[in-house]
């Protein structure tokens, strides 16, 4: 965890107001790569939640195009992220419907001969903070500031501002569970990014620790050259399918997943990828994870 998020942590914790919700319920997350939305479970009261993970990749891909990592085995990117949740209100009664999220990824990997600045395997560091609120039920807003660096100096640094959108209602929209952010680079880039995404499932058995089958579908456009100059607006899609099994280890809720999708990308993004980057149209992408929210 960097300096900066380690400062924004500590400030978060000490503006945040004391209080102490009733029931267990579910905090927000947000990817630090394309700013979704998501929810972590927690069996915790009080006003921050911590939210650790861990994931390997058989690659790293980032809004369907090459960031790093090819997809094959021969550099097998992980990354470790750490976060909090701090809930700005809500009291006995009524549990928070406004937030702080705060949260850092950190990519490493095996470096190739081009990566010679120490420590020369990591090589992305993604830090965000944003607010969320719930306007109304099963419905999520957020409002994201994503900065992204390369601690190897592979990469230049960005920074992304979004708005997130997510909404698990109890009907029959909610069951799709939709997603939708729009992202702006204020520095190191320019254009539009949109995307849409869907992960309609179903648990396998009624147990409370029962795991969950889901089919994760995502479109997204970068505009006006998002992508890079001459860019122009270039598409992407990724669809698969996803096993998630949660535990819970004392007051902690964990959640292992394994999700398999194939990236296809038009053909201009595709070649955007190259020459030494993964210029298939088609990309295979496993991904194993195991995270915590308490």
């Amino acid at each position: 965890m960097n300096a900066l998020f380690g400062r924004a942590v500590l400030i978060a914790i000490i503006a945040a107001p004391a209080f102490a919700p009733a029931a267990a319920q579910d905090v927000p997350m947000i990817d630090t790569e394309d700013a979704t939305l998501g929810s972590a479970d927690i069996r915790s009261v009080g006003r921050l939640h911590p939210q650790v993970a861990l994931d390997l990749r058989n690659g790293d891909f980032a809004r369907g195009t090459y960031d790093d990592d090819r997809a094959d085995l021969g550099r097998l990117p992980i990354h470790a992220q750490i976060g909090v949740a701090i809930a700005l209100n809500g009291n006995a009664a009524d549990p928070a419907d406004s937030w702080l999220v705060l949260r850092s990824s950190n990519g490493f990997h095996a470096p190739d001969a081009g990566e010679t600045t120490a420590p020369r395997s990591w090589y992305e560091s993604n830090t965000l903070a944003a607010l969320v609120l719930t306007p109304s039920r099963g419905l999520r807003t957020a409002a994201v500031y994503t900065i992204k660096t390369s601690p190897n100096g592979v990469s230049a640094a960005t920074h992304e501002a979004s708005l997130s959108i997510a909404y698990a209602g109890d009907d029959g929209i909610g069951t799709l569970s939709p997603t939708f952010a729009a992202t702006i680079r204020p520095k190191g880039g320019h254009g539009l990014f949109t995307q849409l995404g869907f992960e309609p499932g179903f648990d396998l058995s009624q147990r409370d620790d029962a795991t969950r089958f889901s089919v994760p579908i995502v479109a997204g456009i970068g505009w006006h050259g998002f992508y890079g100059a001459g860019s122009r607006n270039r598409t992407y899609a990724s669809a698969g399918a996803a096993l998630e099994h949660p535990f819970t280890v004392g007051a902690t809720r964990w959640s292992a997943r394994a999700e398999a999708l194939a990236v296809i990308r038009d053909a201009r993004l595709a070649a955007l990828s190259g020459p030494d980057g993964e210029t298939a149209r088609v990309v295979p992408l496993v991904t194993i994870s195991v995270a915590v929210a308490y």
